[in-house]
């Protein structure tokens, strides 16, 4: 850990997130700049801030972690990697903010954690739209009354992802891993509902305790699902209503934040995805409409590296510990699972604090 103003990053796994938007995001932050890129593909590597010569750029993992000035670390490589790559890390004693899912499953989750736990350093997983303006806002509505009691939270968050999509196919440089059963550990269950589920939580300050799901294989020939419908509630009774998919067309409606409350109804368009902007509006129960305004520049990348760089910088916590994204994993496993209804291991009492993930329960009291 260091005091310095700026902590030096490194980013491991160089496709087209990191590319477009982790490093731009470490470049603008205000106490953050880039030392170091690991990739296993030199065209990958190549690719990412090519005008930012002086930063390293290897293929082994060893290397980037003895990078002079390398302080912390974003981790994108695909999900089968995430555990190994956050062990070694971690044993090498360097905070980590890894992309979702945190991992293939929990217990590759929970490795992760106990393995930071031990060395001592963060974990945390990359959920951006936390970091969103205009969720931040909504949150403040929903934790100030505005909505009045709220009933029920509705998702739509959807893309057209082919079997041979690639972000940027005249260079051959990145590969769909997402839907590979072994690389990704689902298809578009796993990659699109961690964003909804862990914004639900955020949002209303308290963990869904029982989750199910429906999944397709409708429209895309490959062996992992293509659309998804989630269902879930909350400790205190709310209802979750969240779609995912693989086979919408990009220029159909395609991103959707609903929340509704005895008092007001809020909707979000355009807001759940890496880049900045959308609407909020408010409906409320006497028939008026309110735009609510939020910072439509402000990119979500960039203010969750800040906020993990502050913690790195200063010791304080990162106002997201990876016990919640553990809880998050538990509900993706339990709704894999094939069963009518399946309950996530959240109970009214607390598992022993030397378990990973111990203080799920209280899940409500660190949002």
């Amino acid at each position: 850990m260091s005091n310095a103003t700026s902590v030096g990053w490194g980013i491991v796994g160089c496709g087209w997130v990191a590319r477009d938007y982790v490093a731009p995001a470490i470049t603008a932050s205000a106490n953050g700049h880039l030392v170091a890129l690991c990739d296993l593909n030199p065209q990958a590597l190549a690719a990412v801030a090519p005008e930012q010569p002086q930063v390293l750029r290897t293929t082994a993992l060893q290397e980037f972690i003895h990078t002079p000035g390398l302080q912390a670390v974003y981790v994108a490589t695909p999900n089968a990697h995430h555990a190994a790559v956050v062990q070694a890390l971690a044993a090498a004693g360097l905070p980590v903010l890894c992309e979702k899912p945190l991992a293939r499953t929990a217990p590759e989750a929970a490795s992760m954690i106990e393995a930071a736990t031990e060395a001592g350093t963060l974990l945390a997983t990359a959920f951006d739209q936390r970091f969103h303006p205009a969720h931040v806002r909504l949150r403040e509505l929903i934790a100030t009354g505005v909505l009045g009691t709220i009933t029920c939270v509705r998702i739509h968050y959807a893309c057209w992802t082919p079997a041979d999509w690639t972000p940027q196919t005249d260079l051959g440089v990145y590969h769909n891993w997402r839907i590979s059963p072994e690389e990704a550990g689902g298809g578009a269950m796993i990659d699109l509902a961690p964003h909804g589920l862990d914004l639900t939580q955020t949002l209303l300050g308290e963990p869904l305790v029982e989750i199910a799901a429906l999944m397709q294989r409708r429209v895309h020939p490959y062996p992992v699902d293509d659309g998804a419908v989630l269902i879930g509630r909350t400790a205190s009774g709310v209802l979750l209503s969240h779609s995912v998919a693989y086979n919408c067309p990009d220029n159909y409606p395609r991103r959707t934040l609903e929340v509704i409350g005895d008092r007001a109804r809020a909707v979000a368009l355009n807001t759940m995805g890496q880049t900045p902007g959308g609407s909020l509006q408010l409906t409320h129960a006497d028939g008026r409409t309110e735009d609510v305004a939020f910072d439509l520049e402000a990119s979500p990348f960039q203010r969750q590296i800040e906020a993990f760089a502050e913690a790195v910088r200063t010791g304080r916590p990162f106002p997201y510990p990876a016990t919640l994204d553990l809880h998050t994993m538990r509900l993706l496993d339990a709704a894999a699972q094939p069963t009518a209804h399946a309950v996530a291991p959240a109970s009214a009492a607390a598992p022993a604090a030397t378990e990973p993930g111990a203080g799920q329960a209280s899940l409500a009291l660190t949002y």
